[in-house]
């Protein structure tokens, strides 16, 4: 029997974009979550306050006594206001396990034997929250806007609230952002996901509690530097040109956030490590 030569062969196989391997753990992880069908019921429940919305705009274009409910800037405002205790809910209930069911199956060492860095792996976490908060939050606002504008039948709303546009965009990512990174940094810190649930809503309702608190002896506003979740509503009505609700300085909201997201980035660095090979 012919024993045919099995040196070097020219690779014949399909070649991937470094720096892509990310969106193998993003498609993997959405597809997972959509695959059940309390995460798709919660979904339908998010996407309810813009059923009654929609409801609204339509009742005010076309019944005249209806008129008062016509949709207004700050509509679109409270309308993402609302959604925050949704975005809360996907946190806790995807996000949690994103890192720490992987530390716990010592999933990660696998992960990062690959030709992956670390930083693709928490990409591609992230991208699994980071889309379905996007999806709660962007999509149904930018939606509403689009649907107001059809039932008026003209631009002039747009004309006049141009700024609603780059407001709903940059408020939801800070909406996101800000809950993507900080469940990433608390789900690396542990094995257990229920943990890292209940930490992360020490997190929200602590420090509002202890802002309010605060806020109820000393009769001042200005400490809601202490809740995340206060600054960032903070930093929302700057975005949407309402009056501030505090009397804490925006730049100061600002640097909360900031801090927040880059401490968060900090303690992934730290935590997501394992033996990484260079491509």
């Amino acid at each position: 029997m012919p024993i045919h030569d099995q040196g070097y062969q020219r690779y014949q196989g399909a070649r991937f974009q470094t720096g892509a391997a990310w969106l193998v753990i993003a498609k993997a992880g959405i597809r997972t979550v959509l695959a059940q069908r309390k995460y798709i019921g919660l979904m339908l429940i998010a996407w309810a306050p813009f059923v009654v919305r929609t409801v609204q705009a339509y009742a005010a274009s076309n019944l005249p006594q209806a008129a008062i409910l016509a949709l207004k800037p700050e509509t679109f405002r409270e309308f993402l206001e609302t959604q925050a205790i949704f975005v809360f809910f996907f946190t806790v209930f995807v996000g949690a396990g994103l890192i720490a069911a992987d530390r716990r199956a010592n999933a990660l060492q696998i992960y990062l034997a690959k030709p992956l860095s670390r930083w693709e792996y928490v990409a591609g976490k992230g991208a699994v929250l980071f889309t379905l908060l996007l999806a709660v939050t962007f999509a149904p606002a930018i939606l509403l806007l689009l649907v107001q504008i059809g039932f008026a039948g003209n631009l002039t709303f747009l004309r006049a609230n141009l700024y609603l546009l780059p407001a709903i965009t940059l408020y939801s990512l800070l909406q996101v952002v800000l809950a993507s990174s900080t469940m990433l940094a608390l789900s690396s810190l542990s094995k257990s996901s229920r943990f890292v649930a209940v930490m992360y809503a020490g997190l929200i309702f602590f420090t509002s509690a202890l802002f309010q608190a605060v806020k109820g002896i000393t009769g001042l506003s200005s400490f809601a530097w202490l809740s995340p979740g206060d600054a960032l509503e903070l930093v929302g009505d700057a975005i949407f040109r309402l009056p501030p609700r505090y009397d804490l300085p925006v730049w100061a909201a600002i640097l909360v956030v900031v801090l927040l997201v880059a401490g968060s980035a900090l303690v992934l660095e730290r935590r997501v490590r394992a033996v990484e090979v260079v491509s």
